[in-house]
């Protein structure tokens, strides 16, 4: 009991993503620039989309809850790693990191799933474009919002309370820019075992699972596109998938060798710099890759700039 309150009213330090040296100005204003470049264009395809009946589509409607998925995802790890930069510590209690560690882990775990389910979307509306409107209805497409919000917060419930009920008696310093659940654990003390092996299970059914439908999805797709007439459109359909495709990689393939990879080929930096991937560069990536590109939403911007 005793040592579970001393944990309780500890505090930890985050060690960063970059040290204060003559280069980490120019990292910090990067990172502030990523920040606010994401929270407005995913902000702003949030508003085109619920404004603008012509992207009252299935497919937009999920595009709009990924952009509000990253605009909170990102929220919740980069300001407070901006002030601590400029305040030039960066104390955070246990309660705000267990906090922090409860909804990243939340909105990852939405948009692992809503990514793998928006691949199968895609993949109904170019692999079965007639049966698109009863596989893809206003129904399906809540239970598919419903299906991720909930594969997330399953994920925040099972593994925050393993990853911050350890008895964290070692070095209270987290050399990282997040109290991120493996960094975490490397700082608790005691038979680590159990908790491990929970993770690991959990992470593969929260990240291989979307990963398969997405990679699944995606190589019927490109079958498909394959198969294309017009040589135009096979062009087209190709660049589009291909760009799905990298981004979807470098998020999963991030996420997995942070969860996945054993921890003999982890190094401070190494995690730092993937988790950097996922958490930071993923929510700018999402809305130019997905949305800005499309003609359809570029269309909807101008015709709210021409009416203001």
């Amino acid at each position: 009991m005793n040592e579970n309150n001393e944990t309780l009213s500890s505090s930890f330090t985050l060690m960063g993503l970059f040290t204060h040296d003559k280069g980490s100005g120019f990292f910090f204003g990067v990172i502030c620039a990523i920040f606010f470049m994401a929270v407005i264009a995913n902000g702003v395809m949030v508003f085109l989309i619920n404004i603008d009946p012509h992207l009252h589509t299935p497919m937009y409607f999920l595009l709009s809850h990924l952009s509000l998925i990253d605009t909170l995802y990102i929220s919740t790890i980069v300001p407070k790693m901006l002030v601590d930069y400029l305040v030039g510590q960066g104390t955070i209690s246990f309660i705000a990191c267990t906090a922090q560690c409860f909804l990243y882990m939340g909105f990852m775990g939405a948009e692992f799933f809503l990514l793998g389910l928006m691949a199968y979307d895609r993949y109904v509306a170019v692999c079965n474009p007639l049966h698109y409107p009863v596989l893809i209805s206003q129904r399906v497409c809540c239970m598919i919002l419903a299906s991720s919000w909930f594969g997330g917060a399953l994920d925040s419930f099972l593994l925050t309370p393993i990853t911050m009920s350890l008895p964290f008696c070692a070095s209270h310093q987290i050399n990282h820019f997040f109290c991120e659940a493996p960094t975490m654990l490397r700082l608790a003390c005691g038979d680590k075992t159990a908790y491990e092996t929970v993770m690991y299970v959990c992470c593969v059914a929260m990240l291989l699972i979307p990963f398969s439908v997405v990679t699944a999805s995606y190589t019927r797709i490109l079958i498909t596109v394959h198969q294309m007439t017009s040589a135009e459109g096979r062009k087209k359909a190709f660049a589009t998938c291909s760009s799905h495709m990298a981004v979807v990689t470098l998020f999963y393939g991030a996420a997995l060798y942070t969860y996945m990879l054993p921890q003999s080929y982890h190094t401070p930096i190494k995690d730092k710099v993937f988790s950097a991937f996922y958490t930071i560069l993923t929510p700018l990536l999402n809305p130019l890759i997905y949305s800005l590109r499309n003609r359809d939403v570029m269309g909807s911007l101008k015709r709210v700039v021409a009416r203001g």
